[in-house]
């Protein structure tokens, strides 16, 4: 496909498309936990895999999917993630005990760690660089935005009125018709068949982040000091450190990451900003639909209407912050968010065991969901800013590695706090709806401190407002409407 034949719009439909199916299903399968645990038998202290499964996988072979997309095709990585997905989501819609969903998450994920970065890399090597690439760029940070808002008011919607296994089956026609776009829209690009692909660190980094969380879940049953727990989290030292050698010796021509990226300031500061707010974003999404459901006992629907005001507040957040960042920055605008999000998970941290949702729910989904959608957007084209094409796939698998990552990680750590807090409150004789609340409380004002440090982040790692940039900028680059000094 030429480019007088490039349609940019359906262009940007599939990469959109893409980017909401692969955040949605982080969350529409919450409201359906619940219902998951009774029907497949699921151990309370097991459930959490279910999103963990997922999550695992597709960070952790980001980087090895987003090389891929450089290496032999953004397109192809597109056609085949979407596909893998689609078949992943018919295996978990049949799955008949915990097992085998479990391993239907961990295809999804695999296919989502083709899908994803290869979209996003698809996004800021099709659309014209200015104001075209930031409208584009803003759109796709308000549909990862929005896309866990909306999968948990339809995963509220199907878990009542079809029952789980429809929270499963929904993700196939939507992953179809991502391949579909891409083969009809996507320009098939160039791929580089004589470089090859580092598999050596994909392995060694997803087993690296697996070990580490395994190890944080597993607190619950083996305490920080045991042998197991230690021999765990040391296992997860020695292979991330593995993996870093792997990375930087010089007989690894085409690394997954190239550890000068993440040294400049707004590559590097955009993704552990990105990492945190997501750490806080998930665990907050998890407690948050448990409250709902087995505290204040309301309805898979109710739930979902629940966090309606959640996602208004997002769009909302994501629809200002879009319109605000050519005039003011980055910066300017995720600092502020971050406490506003973080203000409004520690008000969260409230809840009570007889609470309602006028009490307890609408006013902080209104504040959390606005500072979250104004996290979101700038840091997608900071972390992708001034890059060769060449280069695209690696930093939006390291832009989504850091929303994943910090997903899995905070969810896990954060639930594990929840479980043990919880626990302890019981054998201590407190009622059982008094002890979660407290647990869910503890968790959402945690994830309130965790947004704390995004903004601490943001202030202190990311750079100042620089110059616009210069004409003739390298086509292909991320640019959008502001730049940033290369540090």
């Amino acid at each position: 496909m030429d480019e007088k034949g490039l349609n940019r719009g359906r262009v940007l439909l599939a990469v959109a498309l893409a980017q909401f199916t692969v955040t949605m299903v982080m969350s529409i399968v919450n409201v359906a936990l619940p219902a998951i645990r009774s029907g497949l038998g699921f151990a309370p202290d097991q459930l959490s895999w279910v999103i963990n499964a997922y999550s695992l996988v597709f960070g952790g072979l980001l980087l090895l999917g987003g090389r891929a997309a450089d290496l032999y095709g953004r397109r192809r990585l597109l056609v085949l993630g979407a596909l893998v997905f689609a078949a992943a989501s018919l295996g978990g819609t049949l799955a008949q005990d915990p097992t085998q969903l479990i391993l239907a998450r961990v295809v999804q994920g695999l296919g989502a760690a083709a899908l994803a970065p290869a979209a996003l890399a698809v996004l800021t090597t099709t659309q014209r660089a200015g104001k075209e690439r930031a409208r584009a760029l803003g759109v796709y940070a308000a549909v990862s935005a929005v896309g866990g808002a909306i999968g948990v008011l339809a995963g509220g919607l199907l878990a009542e009125y079809g029952g789980w296994r429809w929270v499963m089956f929904v993700n196939v026609p939507l992953a179809l018709a991502v391949a579909w776009l891409a083969m009809r829209y996507v320009p098939a690009g160039a791929a580089v068949g004589t470089r090859r692909l580092d598999v050596l660190g994909g392995v060694l980094g997803t087993a690296g982040i697996g070990l580490l969380v395994l190890g944080i879940v597993r607190t619950n049953q083996n305490a920080w000091t045991s042998a197991t727990t230690l021999a765990t989290l040391g296992g997860a030292a020695v292979l991330l450190f593995a993996f870093a050698l792997v990375e930087i010796r010089p007989s690894t021509t085409d690394p997954l990451v190239r550890f000068s990226l993440l040294a400049r300031r707004g590559i590097g500061g955009a993704n552990l900003f990105l990492l945190l707010v997501c750490a806080g974003q998930f665990a907050g999404f998890y407690f948050v639909s448990l409250y709902l459901q087995q505290v204040l006992t309301l309805s898979p629907v109710a739930t979902g209407a629940a966090f309606l005001p959640f996602c208004a507040g997002m769009i909302a957040g994501s629809a200002l912050s879009t319109r605000l960042l050519a005039p003011f920055g980055a910066k300017a605008l995720l600092v502020p968010g971050a406490l506003v999000a973080a203000a409004g998970f520690g008000w969260f941290g409230l809840i009570s065991p007889t609470g309602t949702f006028l009490t307890d729910i609408l006013g902080p989904s209104l504040v959390a969901g606005f500072g979250i959608g104004v996290c979101f957007v700038p840091p997608t084209g900071t972390a992708t800013e001034g890059l060769p094409p060449h280069e695209a796939g690696m930093a939006s698998a390291l832009l989504n590695s850091a929303r994943q990552i910090g997903g899995a990680l905070g969810l896990a750590v954060l639930v594990t706090v929840q479980v043990q807090h919880t626990d302890s409150a019981l054998r201590a004789g407190t009622p059982a709806k008094e002890a979660m609340t407290d647990g869910y409380g503890l968790g959402l004002g945690l994830a309130g401190a965790v947004l704390a440090a995004a903004a601490l982040v943001a202030a202190v790692v990311l750079p100042q407002r620089s110059r616009p940039a210069a004409p003739g900028r390298a086509a292909g680059a991320a640019d959008t409407a502001l730049t940033e000094v290369p540090q």
